[in-house]
């Protein structure tokens, strides 16, 4: 199993932003992109409509890193590190598989910028070196293929295609799963070794 140590928290920075700790003061923010419908519209589960909602989200966010269990960014920019752009995280370690769940939002006046395609490469950076995953994996609505492409942009693999398996609003809907491996994975010296182990 893998030993994961998210304290003290680990701040990453990239050509242009900085992936921040989430703070109660990014509440406003956060339920504006959490409550915007084109952000909501392949996320499948309903908008929050409450600060209090997004408030408690924070919370649960920051005790998942305190419990070493997720990791979510805030996505600024060094100048303007109030200004929350978006969220980035591995919201689901699974440390006893060297595993880990991405996750992403952002607002929709970053999109078509490679905003998120910057923190997705400080992530899996973050993932692979120094927590020592072996793999990252990704939940996506189908038809979301702007996130779709963002996924196979940084090397991730449709890993499995779920037909109607997840109910919301009263209809079954599909979900793919990509992944992505480790770049040890791919190297030859460990290829071989396995190969004559069999």
């Amino acid at each position: 199993m893998l030993y994961i140590q998210l304290t003290p928290f680990p701040e990453l920075h990239t050509e242009r932003f900085v992936l921040r700790r989430l703070q109660q003061a990014d509440a406003p923010a956060l339920l504006d992109q959490r409550s915007d419908p084109r952000i909501m519209r392949y996320l499948d589960r309903e908008p929050d409509t409450t600060l209090e909602q997004t408030t408690a989200l924070i919370e649960r966010i920051t005790q998942n890193a305190a419990d070493n269990s997720g990791v979510t960014w805030g996505i600024v920019r060094p100048a303007a590190t109030q200004e929350l752009l978006g969220t980035i995280g591995l919201w689901r370690i699974m440390a006893e598989h060297h595993r880990a769940e991405v996750g992403y939002g952002l607002h929709p006046d970053y999109w078509q910028q490679g905003v998120m395609s910057e923190a997705l490469a400080a992530v899996l950076d973050f993932g692979f070196q120094t927590l020592k995953l072996h793999s990252v994996e990704a939940n996506v609505n189908p038809h979301n293929t702007a996130s779709r492409r963002l996924l196979e942009k940084h090397g991730f693999v449709q890993e499995a295609y779920f037909r109607q398996n997840y109910f919301f609003r009263g209809q079954f809907l599909d979900s793919i799963i990509y992944s992505l491996l480790t770049p040890e994975a791919a190297k030859p010296e460990l290829i071989n070794e396995a190969a004559t182990e069999l």
